[in-house]
């Protein structure tokens, strides 16, 4: 015992537990410590569990000196990417190894080959990989194995797995597997299965989602004791085998996230009388079940999200009293909803019916025990029913509500985050009692009727992220009270009919990245205190009555500043919490959900500004929308917007801009959209591959402005066409001659090079000079004779 509890506390030493987990390890009666376990009778340790106790450092290997030990779980703690130590593989004692999220990382060591008493291991979630599973081939007492998120990419897995002949456990979730021949062609993938079906006759539970596997499913009556299978998130094609129907012990069935297709009939479930939980959503089944179809099981959850189940409301439902989710999204139902839905599971929590065309009223909720409904995009219709107190998410936009939503005052709602009412019909003041929803994050009242005020409560929504009130009929002016809100990211109340000035305390919203005002009828300047909003990506303040100059302070927007995407950190870029949003981009409105961390805008358009643009703007080099047209902005263009390198809009239109068109421009290479219309613009338009491939309207009434794609400029008219082949000889140098004028210019220049092409050489070479003076003298003496002997004739005679 002694010996026991000094190797405990050397194993201690080794550990840094900074929330003092092992402080009981003190005493002298180690089987009394935390996490440790003794034989009742010898009093030897045979149990050390310390999972999730944050513990850090490095594993000792005085563990060696429990003997006894046979069980060890350390799951869930970090041991900063260590090695998993390989002394381990020596303590042969061990039946139960747990590493589970550890964050251990490299090579499994191959010693545990030689635990040869192992019933169960765990090492997923952790950073391993292996070089080969051949150690698996020893541990063949192994009943249950979890190797999740480990590079099992190895062709031997299968086969060093088929040696387990008690395998009852074999989870192997996102391994990168490959199944079968490396090819992965279909009929390797699918016999591979069947293979490890017929073999592993005793497996309970199988778990191969979040792979690679290819091909069609097999015939599956040779799990006969399986209670889990999951094969979600692969690549498998083909039918459902209905010899899944056989397998009468299994309890949860995943093939989710597939490419499955064709019938389910109700022979695919006939024997399945204990299943529990059905997930084939997304895939391209139909399913073929007849109305009556009264099913052997009674399902706790049922998943048919994008699955073909309509077009009639699934009647067998009704049946599942037990049922606590249920999923029918995307499911093709243009039923209307029956009435024993509301009420068919006193469990019911989870609710989704997205995206149908579902049709009917919704009735009182309020003693039900739905958390998270989403009824969004059918053809609901009525006044919005009353809701759970603990409901946590409620999704009723895209539908035909009407009336007012002043019920949701009757009830204090203080768990809820979510609640989504926008694109129906709802109509009256917004009412102002949200005290009673504390915790609320989002909230979406969209292209609905609302009047009235914006209510003062929304100041004690402290944990407020999301506010879509836009397009309405909200007057007044933004509350002060809003600024209480501090968690804000994104305000849209464009649309309406608010007035007022810009608040200066809109500057303090340290959080806001997009702050829509746009369509309304706000006056005044714009507050220098917006130049606070570094963390903006879209800024729009266009259609409104604002006038004064522009600040010259937006150098301080670091995030229009940065060429870089924008993490929200708020899950899939804040798709979950903005939803839809309308942007006008390219002078036409555009809807986004994803990737809002790319946009980056601002719009100011539609106002009476005045003054200049302010060079400022230069500084915002990750840009990638601009619209200051219809203002009365006056000076020029910024000489250094080619800077703005990201710009793929550029809206200055309809202003009084004065001057050339910056050379600069054409440093943009990735602008998709120009309009410098209605200016007083003037000079030629710079010559870019960019700037001609947009048409004259994007430069119209710009009285002085020439060039292509304009007219050309007078100094270019002056010069004759490129298209005379009689004048284009030397058009390159700009100069046009008379044929006279080439004629003395050639005659000049071979006068030049046949003299001194003679005499240069005569002058540089002294041997052709002295043969050249020869020659004259021998034809001289020639000369000479013969002129003697013609004078002495002409005598003569």
């Amino acid at each position: 015992m002694e010996r026991e509890r000094e190797a405990l506390l050397t194993f201690k030493n080794g550990l840094i537990d900074e929330d003092g987990i092992l402080l009981s390890w003190q005493s002298d009666e180690c089987c009394e410590w935390y996490g440790v376990e003794c034989n009742n009778t010898t009093r030897h340790v045979i149990t050390l569990q310390l999972d999730d106790a944050n513990l850090r450092g490095k594993i000792g290997s005085s563990l060696l000196e429990l003997h006894h030990l046979n069980y060890l779980d350390l799951s869930r703690n970090d041991f900063g990417g260590i090695l998993i130590p390989e002394f381990i593989g020596s303590m042969k004692q061990l039946q139960h190894l747990y590493l589970r999220s550890s964050n251990f990382s490299g090579i499994v060591p191959p010693q545990i080959g030689n635990l040869t008493n192992l019933r169960s291991l765990d090492l997923s979630y952790n950073s391993l990989r292996t070089e080969n599973l051949d150690w698996l081939s020893t541990l063949s007492l192994l009943s249950s194995l979890d190797l999740s998120q480990i590079n099992l990419s190895h062709t031997n897995w299968l086969n060093q797995i088929l040696n387990l002949q008690f395998l009852h456990e074999l989870h192997l979730v996102s391994c990168n597997i490959s199944v079968g021949k490396p090819s992965l062609n279909s009929s390797s993938s699918s016999t591979s299965l069947s293979i490890l079906g017929s073999v592993l006759e005793s497996l309970e539970i199988l778990d191969l989602s979040l792979n690679q596997l290819n091909g069609s499913m097999p015939d599956l009556r040779a799990f006969s004791l399986l209670t889990q299978l999951n094969l979600s998130a692969n690549n498998l094609t083909g039918s459902i085998p209905l010899s899944i129907g056989q397998l009468s012990k299994l309890q949860l069935l995943d093939l989710s996230h597939n490419s499955l297709e064709g019938l389910v009939f109700e022979s695919h479930f006939i024997k399945l009388d204990k299943l529990k939980t059905l997930d084939l959503s997304f895939n391209s089944l139909i399913f073929d079940i007849p109305l009556d179809w009264s099913p052997p099981f009674h399902l706790k959850t049922i998943s048919l999200a994008r699955c073909n189940v309509g077009p009639y409301f699934p009647k067998w439902i009704q049946f599942q009293r037990n049922l606590s989710y249920l999923d029918l999204s995307s499911a093709n139902i243009t039923d209307e909803a029956p009435k024993w839905l509301w009420h068919s599971s006193s469990f019911l929590r989870y609710l989704y019916l997205y995206d149908n065309k579902i049709s009917g009223t919704v009735p009182n909720l309020s003693s039900t025990s739905i958390e998270l409904m989403d009824i969004s995009y059918n053809h609901f219709s009525g006044s919005i029913p009353l809701f759970p107190a603990n409901a946590y998410g409620i999704y009723l936009s895209g539908n035909m509500f009407t009336g007012s939503i002043s019920s949701i005052c009757n009830t204090h709602h203080l768990q809820l985050r979510y609640l989504l009412i926008a694109h129906n019909k709802l109509s009256g003041d917004v009412p102002n009692c949200w005290e009673n929803m504390p915790n609320l994050h989002t909230l979406h009242l969209v292209n609905n009727s609302f009047s009235g005020e914006i209510p003062a409560s929304f100041g004690n929504l402290k944990n407020l992220v999301a506010l879509k009130m836009n397009d309405n009929n909200l007057s007044g002016e933004l509350p002060y009270s809003l600024r209480h809100c501090q968690e804000l990211r994104f305000i849209h109340v464009g649309g309406n009919n608010l007035n007022g000035e810009i608040p200066a305390w809109i500057g303090q919203m340290y959080k806001m990245q997009f702050l829509i005002l746009r369509g309304n009828k706000l006056h005044g300047s714009i507050p220098l205190e917006i130049c606070h909003l570094t963390n903006i990506h879209v800024l729009d303040l266009s259609i409104n009555n604002l006038s004064s100059i522009i600040p010259d302070c937006l150098n301080n927007l670091t995030t229009l500043a940065s060429k870089n995407a924008s993490y929200f950190g708020l899950g899939c870029s804040g798709s979950i919490y903005f939803g839809y949003s309308s942007f006008y981009w390219k002078g036409q409105e555009l809807k986004y959900k994803r990737n809002l961390g790319l946009l980056k805008l601002m719009d100011f358009s539609s106002n009476r500004l005045i003054g200049n643009i302010p060079k400022s703007f230069a500084n915002m080099r990750g840009l990638k929308s601009l619209n200051l047209s219809r203002n009365s902005l006056t000076g020029h263009i910024i000489p250094d917007i080619g800077q703005m390198e990201m710009l793929d809009s550029l809206d200055l239109s309809h202003n009084q801009l004065s001057g050339k068109i910056p050379t600069s421009l054409v440093e943009i290479y990735s602008i998709g959209f120009l309009d410098l219309s209605n200016n007083n613009l003037s000079g030629k338009i710079p010559t870019s591959t960019q700037l001609q491939s947009f048409d004259a309207s994007s430069y119209a009434h710009n009285h002085e402005l020439c060039g292509d794609p304009l007219p050309k400029c007078p100094e270019d008219s002056l010069r004759p066409s490129t298209t005379n082949p009689g004048v284009n000889m030397n058009e390159k140098d700009g100069n046009n001659f008379s044929f006279m004028e080439e004629v003395g210019i050639s005659m000049g220049f071979g006068f030049i090079f046949g003299f001194w092409g003679v005499v240069g050489s005569f002058i540089l070479k002294k041997s052709w000079r002295i043969a050249f003076f020869k020659l004259l003298d021998v034809v001289g003496d020639w000369f000479y004779v013969r002129i003697v002997v013609f004078v002495s004739k002409w005598r003569s005679n």
